[in-house]
């Protein structure tokens, strides 16, 4: 009943564990870790598709925010940020606001903001550090009509970028479950151009950065 309850009211799997725990009962997930050997095809998985994404950045983090994996062409969004805010296990959400992170090169820095910040629900002591970081700016009008778009200055120019975040949507191993895909995809013909350049002629067969296995 306590699962079919949680099914009903689409929990994710770390809260499901939590109803079962608190009315006595074992979990039902199992939380593994990502470099155990029963989520070695996932590890694969993750690679292929980062790999598939390019010349176009892409990245996976875990349900803090923290990275797990990112593809070669995730250089040119982080390039100039502090060595600290960089790597496996740092958190993207404050390498995206910090100082000394992507802040200064994102023209759209309150709509960007807004929208991170809105995805920190579940974060409350990240939540607070990273609003102390975002000053009180006034909303542009360069929406793309459907979606705000990342306008991000780089050595190759504005960029302008929509982003998706892909889940697995059949998991049940919570770790699966809270791993995130997000992956960006040009919002006009000049970033699109941008990111091959940057890419080269052998960035859509270039490995990926960090493999989810080498953590």
């Amino acid at each position: 009943m306590v699962v079919r309850l949680a099914e009903s009211l689409e929990l994710p799997l770390r809260e499901r564990n939590e109803l079962l725990l608190a009315a006595g009962y074992a979990p039902a997930y199992p939380e593994s870790a990502l470099d155990d050997p029963v989520l070695a095809p996932v590890r694969t998985a993750i690679g292929h598709i980062l790999r598939g994404h390019l010349p176009y950045p892409a990245l996976v983090v875990d349900r803090g925010g923290d990275l797990i994996a990112a593809n070669t062409a995730f250089d040119l969004i982080t390039e100039g940020a502090a060595p600290e805010l960089l790597g496996p296990g740092a958190n993207i959400y404050r390498l995206a606001l910090h100082p000394d992170g992507l802040a200064p090169r994102i023209r759209n820095l309150a709509e960007w903001a807004r929208h991170i910040l809105a995805r920190l629900g579940h974060l409350e002591e990240l939540q607070a550090e990273l609003t102390e970081y975002v000053p009180q700016l006034d909303p542009s009008a360069g929406l793309l009509g459907f979606a705000v778009p990342l306008r991000l200055s780089s050595s190759y120019g504005e960029l302008r970028l929509m982003t998706t975040v892909t889940t697995f949507a059949t998991a049940v191993d919570v770790t699966l479950a809270e791993l995130k895909l997000e992956a960006f995809l040009p919002a006009d013909a000049a970033t699109a151009q941008a990111l091959s350049a940057a890419a080269g002629p052998l960035g859509a067969s270039a490995p990926a950065d960090q493999a989810p296995g080498n953590m």
